[in-house]
Formats: C-alpha cells, sequence, structure tokens
C-alpha cells in the first residue's frame, strides 16, 4: 500500500531501525548490571523495552530509582566497543543517497544522547544526509510522546501527513501517530513486526528499498 499523500519527508529512529546496535545495547545492559539482576537475566528481558531511554530501562531492569552509577558503566562499556559492534542494516547504504538525491527530507529521531547519535551517524557515512536530528538531549517527553517527532517535523517544514516516521519500536510508532505521521514498522526489529502492526504501523518494511516505493521513487521493492 502506497500512502495517498506525496511524501516530502521520512524520519528514521537510530538504533535498531537503520543502525544494528541491538548486539552491543544487550552485551552493555549485561555488563552495567551483572550482580544486580538473577543469573536468568538475559536478551529475552532486555529487548521488549529497547527504544526506551537509559534511565527508565536501568530503573525497570535494577529495581533502583537512582540508576547514575549503572548507567556510567553502561555508556562507558557501549563507548568503549561502539565501533567493533555497530553496522548498518542491509540496503540503508544505498537507500538514504537515493531518498535524499529525491529532494526527500531526511531526518534522526532517537532516545539517544546527541553525542552517541553523532558518532553513529559519521561512523557510518550517513550525516551528510541529515536534514534534522533530534536526540534525547533536545526534548522534554521522548518517544512515546508526540513531542521528538513534531520537533523534526516543524524543523523540516513539512506537513506532517506528509511525513514516513520508520521504527523498529511500539514507542517510534506511536510517537508518529501521535504527531500526525505516518508510521512505518521495519520487520527486522527484534520486538517483531506483530508488535509494531498492533503499535499501529500503517507500513511494514520487509527490506529498506521497499521505502523508495512508499515515497514514489523508482526502483523500490515490490
Amino acid at each position: 500500500m502506497t500512502p495517498s499523500k506525496k511524501i516530502e519527508a521520512v524520519l528514521f529512529d537510530l538504533d535498531g531501525t537503520i543502525i544494528d546496535t541491538n548486539e552491543l545495547i544487550i552485551q552493555s545492559f549485561l555488563h552495567a548490571l551483572k550482580g544486580i539482576v538473577p543469573e536468568s537475566f538475559g536478551r529475552t528481558h532486555i529487548i521488549p523495552s529497547m527504544g526506551q531511554p537509559l534511565t527508565m530501562q536501568l530503573q525497570q531492569f535494577s529495581g533502583r530509582e537512582n540508576v547514575e552509577e549503572l548507567t556510567q558503566i553502561y555508556r562507558e562499556y557501549n563507548h568503549r566497543r561502539h565501533d567493533e559492534m555497530v553496522a548498518l542494516f542491509p540496503g540503508v547504504a544505498e537507500v538514504v543517497p537515493v531518498l535524499h538525491a529525491a529532494g526527500i527530507r531526511i531526518g534522526i529521531v532517537t532516545t539517544k544522547m546527541r553525542a552517541t547519535t553523532l558518532r553513529a551517524l559519521q561512523l557510518l557515512g550517513l550525516s551528510e544526509y541529515m536534514d534534522t536530528i533530534v536526540t534525547l538531549d533536545d526534548v522534554q517527553h521522548a518517544k512515546p510522546h508526540p513531542e521528538p517527532v513534531a520537533k523534526a517535523i516543524a524543523a523540516l517544514g513539512v506537513d506532517a501527513s506528509a511525513t514516513l516516521m520508520v521504527g523498529d519500536s511500539s514507542v517510534d510508532i506511536k510517537s508518529a501517530l501521535a504527531a500526525g505521521a505516518v508510521p512505518v514498522g521495519v520487520a527486522w526489529s527484534l520486538k517483531g513486526a506483530d508488535n509494531l502492526y498492533e503499535a499501529g504501523a500503517v507500513h511494514m518494511l520487509r527490506e529498506m528499498n521497499e521505502l523508495l516505493t512508499l515515497c514514489g521513487i523508482a526502483g523500490g521493492g515490490d
């Protein structure tokens, strides 16, 4: 199904959507929570909350209100292993430049901090294509609140209904819906496509090049 309105902009979540940081995130949590959570605690406990702000996740997993120390441990490990453990998902490196060349405005809307967001985008060669970047540092309310998506839409000067918000988490979908954007899920989400449909995803990308079809650009997937 192609959107009825001509698409002017595409907003991307970062982790788990265009950048594969899944294993880095999981290992960072396991490192920070070692000795605090039961030995049975593992990836199946972490995956459902991925996409939420780090502080919220650490509070949930540890049962602690003050997680400043755990946050520092997480970030130290995450930063140290970052460059060796991150990569673009298949098709991203090819599709993003095509969107840019076609005049589609492109942005990032993430619950990561700005410094780590910029580091990842620069490392993987995406920085030059971004017209706006909205991080956790730039908003009062994180996704699923509409503020992050709405702020990106305002910065781009586009119509919300002509904007796709692509994400791997229910918080991406809910933020998009609340801001009036078109929510698009990715089938490679660790949470599964069904979870994203249940949250309200209107479209589901099985491959990244299907995004070109949604935007009315020749050369997209079927």
